[in-house]
């Protein structure tokens, strides 16, 4: 597959085969997710789910994927491979899709999206490994920035197929669910096409079995500045709910189903766009610059949220939610993938996740909690204090030492 240039058009030295593949796979499979992303809160409460049951849903199932990253990070470092577990992971994702369309009962919901987010929990640490040894200390920012921007367009399209098609068979879900199985396996087709690269990780085998909170086990051996930095943005992660919650904001505001959907693949498009450039920028400047511009972003979009009702604000909160978005989701894997080595990089990324989609299961119930009892200003205000406590304790926070990779 020839990839169009005219989207970044990133030096080739430091964008290879590799990360295209992976960019593409990436694409396909969150097209086929977002598809269905600004749908579910939609189709929830369609077949008459609350909010709590909404929050716990997205909870758990990033729960799910957060142990898994870090169980299956650290086998891919241990076993010395990584192909296999990014295969895999793409094809639970792919094929959880049409699941969907069969039953409506809570358990079969569930088990969907439990084997969605298990997929990418079994793909997470080994794909980010693979991009990580892509690069170099100076490079990795654009590497993670133009992968996750590539990601994103996949949650352009999503929605935008979504969108033209629920305009012409509105609340037509179950066959959207099926739909959606096709760029699942298109993906599933591109990962055939990678090659392992043995010589960024150890080839020796696993001494003991890998346990399923192995997440644990590393954050006792992990670097001190590891555990400071994650400890910061776990705080972040721990009243950081599911984006759901910003869209039903909207939907409570009186938006309809085209509108929610449109404003999305807005802030998605703006997330794409922003994601490889800020990525250069991070590599010039500093990660920690970037990454805390976009916590202070964030917290002003939380407090916009909280007092707004408008949907042209709500445009420009989610034109400021891309730029968020752009500034800290690929950076902050960069920033702990410098700071151990490459034997490790799947550990500790997982590791990070594995207690990230801890704090997700916790954020997202609480959110929907206290969304229930005292409404969306309070949550989306408590996050936004949060959020600014975070940036105050990451200005302060200083690497140490040097990991030699």
């Amino acid at each position: 597959m020839r990839p169009v240039t005219a989207f970044t058009n990133p030096p080739q030295k430091i964008i290879t085969k590799t990360i295209w593949i992976l960019s593409f796979v990436s694409l396909f499979t969150d097209l086929a997710s977002e598809m269905l992303y600004p749908v579910m809160p939609l189709f929830l409460k369609h077949i008459g789910y609350t909010a709590i049951f909404i929050g716990v849903l997205e909870g758990i199932a990033e729960a799910v994927a957060g142990l898994s990253k870090s169980y299956f990070g650290k086998l891919s470092d241990s076993s010395g491979k990584r192909l296999p577990f990014v295969q895999l992971g793409y094809a639970f994702s792919a094929i959880s899709k049409p699941m969907l369309a069969i039953f409506v009962y809570p358990w079969w919901i569930f088990l969907s999206r439990t084997i969605d987010r298990l997929g990418k929990g079994i793909r997470t640490g080994a794909r980010d490994a693979m991009l990580s040894d892509a690069g170099t200390k100076e490079t990795k920012a654009r590497i993670f920035g133009f992968h996750r921007s590539m990601d994103t367009l996949g949650a352009v399209f999503g929605p935008a197929v979504a969108l033209v098609y629920l305009y012409f068979y509105p609340e037509d879900y179950t066959s959207l669910f099926l739909i959606a199985f096709l760029p699942g396996l298109l993906a599933i087709v591109l990962t055939m096409q990678l090659r392992e690269n043995k010589g960024t990780v150890s080839t020796e085998p696993a001494k003991k079995r890998v346990s399923l909170f192995a997440f644990a086990s590393y954050w006792k051996s992990s670097p001190a500045q590891y555990k400071r930095l994650v400890a910061g943005l776990l705080l972040f992660a721990l009243f950081n709910s599911s984006d759901i919650f910003l869209l039903l904001k909207m939907k409570e505001s009186g938006l309809g189903d085209t509108a929610v959907i449109g404003i999305y693949i807005f802030y998605n498009l703006v997330y794409a766009l922003l994601a490889y450039p800020i990525g250069i920028i991070a590599d010039r400047i500093g990660l920690k610059r970037i990454f805390i511009a976009g916590l202070v972003v964030f917290a002003g979009v939380y407090i916009g949220f909280a007092f707004n009702n408008n949907v042209t604000v709500f445009l420009l909160l989610f034109l400021l939610y891309g730029i968020y978005a752009a500034a800290t989701e690929g950076i902050s894997k960069a920033w702990i993938s410098n700071m151990v080595s490459k034997n490790e990089t799947a550990t500790a990324i997982g590791t990070y996740s594995g207690f990230q989609s801890i704090c997700a299961l916790i954020a997202s119930s609480l959110c929907g909690l206290l969304w229930y009892h005292f409404g969306s200003m309070f949550t989306f205000l408590l996050t936004a204090g949060i959020t600014v406590v975070v940036v105050v304790y990451l200005i302060f926070y200083k690497r140490t030492t040097t990991v030699i990779s």
